[in-house]
């Protein structure tokens, strides 16, 4: 990896300051109680640079999208990265949710892929193929189907809140445009 100069180093500074080792190891536990097994390495990052781990997640919770193939050639691994990104996106997770191949590969963002499988786990719960998720539940579509005389009745109402009428303030002594004295000092007196 290249030594970052500039902008570029205050931006990846910021980016390691912001990341949470807890919210990592939530992230492992998770992912190695989805497939069933340990992580290969320690170092997380290390784990799931090849793809293989991300696409055996993705296997579980959208069947059909989890082919990878094992190799130490960058391309290769870079190609599991992408099927996984691919298979999340199926799942339903939007695309600002996930990360881009090169900010785990290059190890550029890894705030961001931690991120990401906090998401692919809330999605995967809500779709059923898994039994936990990380961080707040996905919220549910309240619809809500009114007739059209309740629909009509609402045109009826008066909205004061729009007009300034509020029954609870009290505006005595205001006035539109006046100009208001403190305590016997014009405040306005500075720019005369």
């Amino acid at each position: 990896m290249s030594t970052l100069y500039g902008l570029d180093k205050e931006i990846q500074e910021k980016l390691d300051s912001k990341y949470s080792v807890a919210r990592e190891q939530e992230a492992r536990e998770w992912i190695e109680s989805t497939i069933g097994e340990p992580l290969p390495s320690d170092d997380f990052h290390e784990s799931l640079k090849d793809g293989v781990v991300l696409c055996k997640v993705i296997g579980k919770l959208v069947p059909g999208q989890g082919k990878y193939k094992e190799s130490r050639m960058p391309f290769i691994q870079m190609e599991n990265i992408a099927k996984f990104l691919a298979g999340a996106e199926a799942l339903g997770v939007p695309k600002h949710n996930l990360f881009q191949t090169v900010d785990l590969y290059e190890k550029k963002n890894m705030l961001q892929v931690v991120d990401a499988i906090f998401a692919i786990s809330r999605y995967g719960y809500k779709a059923g193929t898994c039994n936990t998720f990380l961080g707040p539940k996905l919220a549910e579509k309240n619809e809500q189907n009114f007739s059209r005389e309740q629909l009509n009745a609402s045109n009826a109402v008066f909205n004061t809140y729009q007009y300034g009428y509020n029954k609870g303030a009290n505006q005595s002594g205001m006035s539109f445009g006046a100009r208001r004295e403190i305590a016997g000092r014009d405040p306005y007196a500075q720019y005369k």
